[in-house]
Parts: C-alpha cells; structure tokens; sequence
C-alpha cells in the first residue's frame, strides 16, 4: 500500500473554544477532503494538535488567575468536543502535555538542531515590561507591525503573516497591565532563515504556493529571510534543552511546526501533503516546517489550502475575545449538516467573508425546504404505494435520461470539487443543491403517473429512479454532510458512505424495508 495522504491542520491555541470562524477555515474544510479520499480507497493520515504551551494560554491564566495548564486543558477537551460535533474526525490529535514521547521528540529534535547550528544565539532588543517584571514575547505584547501598520502580538502578524521579533513592534505594550513596553537587551535562540533561501526558494517554486502565499514568500525572500526567535524568557512552555539558557522556554510556532512531525509519527514521509491554515498561521507551514525538514536531509512535496478571516461586525473573530458566534452554540441550534455546508458555503478563501446570522438559517432552510422536503414526499410515497418497500422497477420516468445525464455531468464536477488539485468545498455545496433540486422536480413532474387508471405500476421506476438519486446522495454528499448522509443510508438500509462515483446512482435492492427517520434527514 502507498503512503497515506498526509492531511493537517493548524493546532489550535487553547485560551478559548473554537469559534465559527475556525470551522469556516482549515477544519471542516480538510475534513471534506478527507473523508472524499477515505471513500475513493485512497490511505489518508489526517492530523492537528492543540497549542497548549502558546502564550496567549499563559496570558488568559494570568487574566483569569489560574494555572496555564488549567486553562489549556479545559479548553482541549472543550475544542476536541467541538471537533467531534461537528463531524470533524482526526487521525490523531497531539496533545502535547499528555502524548508520551512528545516532550522527548521535540527537546531532542530542538537538542539537535542547536548542535548542528541550525539554531544559534542571538542578543536583540526585546519589550520588557518594568510594572510586571516580565519579558513580554508573543501575545503578552501588543503594538503595530512594523511591516503593515496593523495591531498584533509578538512573534506574527495575523493580518500579513510576516513574523516580527517583538523588538521591531511599534509603540509596544504589555498585554497584561497596558504599561508601554521597554527595550532591553536579551540574548535568545534563533533560526537564521537566510542558509535556506536557496532550498526554500526551489521548495516555493515547485510547491504551486497560492498566490498571496507565494507573494509573502517572495517578498521575504526579497527583503532578506529573517532570524527566527525560537525561545524565550518565560514561565509557560517547554524548557529549552540547551546550556545557557535556564529560565528559556521552546516558542510555540517552533513547537507547533514541530507537532506536525510528532503527529505523523515513525511513518515514512508521505508522497504528497495537503496543508490547510489560515494566511495568518502560513508562515509555520510554508516557512518554518520545510526549513525544520530540510536540515534533517528530508524534502516534502506540499499541497497548501489557506483561507482568509472570517468576520462578524466588520471585525476579525478574535479567539477568546468574547465574541457570540462560538461553535458549540450554533452547533447546538443547528446541527453538525447545517453549520458545515454553511461554513464551507462561506469559506474566505481570496478574501475575508462575513459570519451573517441569517445566512446559517437560510442553509437550515435550504435543507428543510429542498432536501427533506423532497425525501419526505419520496418516502411517503414508497409507504403509501410499495408499502414501505423498494418497488421491484427499475428506475424510469418521464425525464429520467434526461435527469441521468444531468446527474453524471454534475458527479464529474463534483469529484473535481473534492479533488486536492481543484478542491472548491462551495462548488461542491453548489452541485449538490443543484442534484436535489432537479431530482424534486423530477419527483413532482411524474406524480401524477399514480393517478392514470390505464398504466398500473407506470409510477413504480419513478420511485426507484428517485431512491436511486437518494442512494447516491447518501455517498455524494457524505463528505459535506456525514452525519445526514449516514441517517440516509441506514434509511435505504445500505451501506454508509462508498465513493464518489456512478455506481451508487442504484436503488436499493427491490423489496428492502425502508427505515426512514422520524425527523428530518439532514440536519434538524
């Protein structure tokens, strides 16, 4: 067997519960394309962890006056719930504070890379805040990028993805107490980037890099490739496993690159990975990764899917700012089917979209008006007129090599949508739609078949074509809408899930008791 397809998604930090801005970015999307390649019978290793040790964990303890690690845990299993609600399934989760092995991997793999001078020291300016008598690196600093003029916190800039050292921040300030920040020498540890830019450049070059990427990649190349701060002076995070540098902790982009190697574990590296992050967490990826690769000899071809923001009220969704759009609530209200064909409905990818109330209802009604409108009708009649049971037709029907047709050319596309070379999650919202809505009308137009008193059992392939599209859809759509997928399936009483092909355009065998649900099909 090949290597798995090795998928990943950005660890989350864990100061705060997923909002429905994570869902709309890499998780629910990386899901659809993994579960597409489980049915095709392709091996995926699909995996993410939870950034327990990031600073913004250590900030939110001290705001609320707690342990970090009360914080981080608590959120871990609220975001790993979350993830499960959702339909979200992982291979494997790192958990950094209760995976064995993982606190030896990454010391040993930091350990090594300072020996071969991957990782050298450097003194620089750094904020330091006099009131709390704390060096001030990450989210315990705010200020202005220095590269695009937007507020952010040390160490990256979410709104352009270039990393800063903290010392470069504008008009920085303590996160904690708002003291405006001083700049003190400190000496820390570095990965200079500049060795790699040959091999990063060759690495962008072949990788096909989406275009704001490839013009961030570009232009750090262009300005000269920084030194990257990979510890600091802290009290939360893992101790630096070199001499010198006692109160040192492991910085959490570094830990998270590094999380991905622990989370695909001993396994040969894969023939291709597919990477889904926010442009904001991209530099990790595309950066930070590859440079930790190449200086152990290794190379990996790279597929990245990188969204934009995600907006409520014109403003970025801030983790753990208190915004009211978080993903346990509306998972609540509106089911794991609904929320998902929204969110990749209004995925930002080129552009920031907006988080609109109505527009998560309208995809409930989407579902109820079209889907579970037109099920209802297909499984009344089966009752009425087979008695519950498939009817012994063939599928048929004024229309239906029209409708066929229609179905085969809409399945070519909608592979193509689920594809890792032209993935569109909202194409594929689209085609099925579009499926629902032309077998319902194909539905309407041939009831009328029943009622002609000349051509008993006329109406018969008219339900058996419709099953049959109902059969395919319970495959069809599984990737972006497992869980009503699944209810469909066992109401046909055929197997979940199978791929994304042709074959599953069949009724169920003639005579097989349907078991329709007593509530709606997809979502509730």
């Amino acid at each position: 067997m090949s290597t798995p397809v090795w998928i990943t998604a950005t660890p989350p930090a864990t100061h705060g519960e997923l909002h429905v801005g994570h869902l709309a970015g890499p998780y629910v999307a990386a899901d659809v394309l993994a579960r597409f390649l489980r049915a095709e019978g392709e091996p995926v290793r699909f995996t993410t962890g939870t950034a327990d040790h990031a600073s913004s964990v250590h900030v939110r303890a001290l705001r609320a006056g707690r342990k970090p690690e009360e914080v981080a845990e608590g959120y871990r299993a609220a975001i790993t719930s979350d993830w499960l609600r959702s339909g979200v399934e992982f291979d494997h989760i790192v958990r950094p504070r209760q995976d064995k092995g993982y606190r030896g991997r990454l010391t040993e793999l930091f350990r090594q890379l300072y020996a071969d001078g991957v990782i050298a020291a450097r003194t620089r300016l750094t904020p330091y805040c006099e009131p709390c008598g704390r060096w001030l690196h990450g989210a315990h600093v705010t200020g202005t990028c220095p590269h695009c003029a937007a507020a952010c916190e040390g160490g990256m800039c979410h709104e352009c993805a270039r990393p800063n050292d903290g010392g470069d921040l504008l008009e920085p300030r303590c996160a904690l107490c708002g003291s405006p920040a001083l700049a003190r020498r400190c000496r820390r540890l570095y990965v200079p980037l500049e060795p790699y830019r040959e091999a990063l450049a060759e690495y962008w070059a072949g990788t096909g890099l989406p275009p704001r990427l490839a013009a961030l990649c570009e232009s750090l190349v262009e300005d000269g490739l920084p030194d990257i701060a990979v510890s600091h002076p802290a009290e939360w995070g893992l101790p630096v496993p070199v001499d010198g540098f006692p109160e040192h902790r492991i910085d959490g982009c570094f830990e998270a690159a590094a999380m991905h190697l622990f989370g695909h574990g001993d396994r040969p590296l894969p023939e291709r990975a597919v990477h889904f992050c926010g442009f904001g967490h991209a530099f990790c990826h595309a950066v930070l990764l590859p440079v930790l690769l190449f200086a152990q000899g290794l190379k990996l071809p790279q597929h990245f899917c990188v969204n934009e923001a995600y907006v409520i009220d014109d403003e970025a969704l801030v983790w753990g700012s208190g915004q009211k759009a978080w993903a346990l609530d509306l998972i609540t209200e509106y089911g794991s089917d609904t929320l998902r064909r929204h969110v990749l409905q209004a995925r930002p990818l080129g552009r920031r979209t907006a988080f609109h109330a109505d527009r998560l209802a309208a995809a409930r009604r989407e579902l109820d008006e079209s889907w579970n409108n037109w099920l209802a009708r297909l499984f009344a009649a089966v009752r009425e007129e087979c008695a519950g049971r498939a009817p012994e037709a063939l599928p048929g029907g004024s229309g239906w090599e029209v409708l066929e047709r229609r179905l085969l050319r809409g399945l070519e596309d909608l592979r193509e949508a689920y594809s890792p070379d032209a993935f569109d999650p909202r194409r594929a919202v689209a085609l099925l739609d579009e499926m629902v809505r032309s077998a319902a009308d194909f539905g309407h137009v041939n009831a009328h078949e029943a009622h002609r008193p000349t051509a008993a059992g006329r109406h018969l392939p008219v339900l058996a074509a419709q099953l049959a599209v109902a059969r395919a859809l319970g495959a069809w759509a599984r990737p972006v809408m497992p869980e009503g997928a699944d209810r469909l399936a066992a109401a046909l009483k055929t197997e979940p899930g199978g791929p994304v092909s042709a074959a599953a355009l069949v009724p169920p065998a003639p005579g097989t008791r349907l078991a329709p649900p007593s509530g709606p099909v997809f979502g509730f």
